[in-house]
């Protein structure tokens, strides 16, 4: 009997309730037996039926119908439209507001218009790339204005690197839990994601070392989202090393760098791009992409950016350098510190009997659930409480195993809902699952 012919019928009792969410399947043996099947059937049963976010299975625990649908690989670049949306982060203070405007009425004088609606270029312009070494400058680190080229934003930007240096069919390593929207924007490159270990300071060299086949790589080594770690100094040359020995090219995703001092590993590395974004540095309303690349990969970056129809907006590219030049991104960079500071110690007050994991820094938190809580049944819990979350399986790289855990955005909701968010979700952590027997 063919496999998928098994797991249409179970998805139909699936969506019809007859097999509601958090029941659990029998082993796969009893399966088997009961549908008249190979054991080895029945497995390809199970995995398609988890290919199709239908159940989650568990090692030790067994293989659960979701309680919720399968996060899509597009989800976390949409707002959720919940009443509180701890799925995006989108720090945008709300006394930010008349800062911002009152910096935006320069661009609105005639000539400054009348300049900023011309089209431009990937390279921008002097003034841009002048500015955008002020604004990407950190740790004693600062870029050349010629290493700089934009985007529309900081996701085009990702996906113009990636084209640049991995072909389709080609192989990119990544965390083992990496920033959700890179699987999607793979998917439609047609590059192969290979998952690559992490611990506390993110990807290890033992990891980077073995992996074979690797056109590129794509690392957050500055608070990695979502798991918060940065790595030290010694991690950073440890693998700065090993990709100049293996020739591999490096994709440094920096979102969330001005939240942090440290300096980047995009100049230990000969051949490499960072990326970063002005979405969280100052709002995702009006945003502009970043990346900057060393001379050899320039050519290849330009062209992808180009013909994938992400080119930058010369309107963003103005205000980027406005903003820079007046002082109104220093302003929102140092009181954006203070908010994160601020959000993590809320949580830290709320969680503190949890097992979380975070950098103060830091505008998210990784929280391992505790047993028996699964992250599905946490999510739908939640968004009955009008609370969006997201749960690790949307970071997790194939053929990982999704921990048990979730991840939280704090940036979003203002700091009243977020506490109350917050002790809403620690009361459900030491309450008795949907599904508990």
């Amino acid at each position: 009997m063919d496999f998928r012919a098994v797991a249409d019928r179970i998805a139909r009792d699936i969506a019809n309730g007859k097999l509601g969410a958090g029941t659990r399947l029998p082993p796969q043996r009893r399966f088997a037996r009961d549908h008249g099947i190979a054991v080895s059937t029945a497995s390809r049963v199970y995995a398609e039926l988890v290919r199709r976010g239908l159940v989650v299975g568990e090692v030790g625990r067994g293989t659960y119908v979701r309680a919720t649908p399968s996060v899509a690989e597009s989800a976390l670049a949409e707002p959720s439209g919940a009443p509180v949306d701890l799925e995006l982060n989108f720090p945008v203070l709300p006394e930010h507001t008349a800062l911002i405007a009152e910096s935006l009425r320069a661009i609105l004088r005639h000539d400054v218009l009348a300049e900023s609606l011309r089209a431009v270029g990937v390279a921008g312009t002097p003034p841009a790339r002048a500015a955008a070494v002020e604004l990407l400058a950190r740790g004693g680190w600062a870029p050349r204005p010629e290493d700089v080229l934009f985007a529309g934003n900081g996701r085009q930007a990702i996906a113009g690197a990636i084209a640049a240096l991995v072909a389709p069919g080609e192989r990119l390593g990544v965390e083992d839990i990496t920033y959700a929207v890179v699987k999607g924007i793979a998917a439609r490159l047609g590059v192969v994601l290979v998952p690559l270990a992490t611990d506390g300071e993110g990807v290890t060299p033992e990891a980077l070392s073995s992996a074979v086949g690797l056109r590129a790589v794509y690392l957050q080594p500055t608070l990695h989202n979502p798991l918060g770690v940065s790595m030290g100094p010694r991690r950073r040359e440890e693998i700065a090393e090993l990709l100049c020995a293996r020739d591999i090219p490096l994709i440094e995703d920096a979102i969330y760098s001005f939240l942090h001092d440290d300096p980047p590993l995009w100049p230990l590395v000969s051949r490499a791009v960072l990326v970063d974004s002005l979405s969280k540095r100052v709002a995702p309303g009006l945003s502009l992409g970043f990346a900057l690349t060393s001379p050899a990969l320039r050519p290849a970056l330009i062209n992808t950016i180009r013909s994938g129809g992400w080119s930058p907006q010369h309107v963003a590219m103005t205000a980027m350098t406005t903003w820079t030049t007046d002082g109104t991104a220093a302003r929102l960079r140092t009181a954006k510190r203070a908010d994160a500071q601020t959000r993590q110690s809320l949580a830290a007050q709320y969680l503190s009997d949890q097992d979380t994991q975070a950098d103060p820094r830091s505008y998210h938190l990784w929280w391992r659930l505790p047993p028996p809580w699964r992250p599905d049944t946490l999510v739908a819990a939640a968004a009955r409480a009008g609370i969006s979350i997201t749960p690790a399986a949307a970071f997790t790289i194939p053929p990982t195993t999704p921990p048990q855990a979730i991840r939280l955005a704090l940036a979003s909701p203002p700091l009243p809902t977020l506490a109350t968010a917050l002790s809403h979700l620690a009361t459900l952590a030491t309450t008795p699952t949907p599904d508990a027997d």
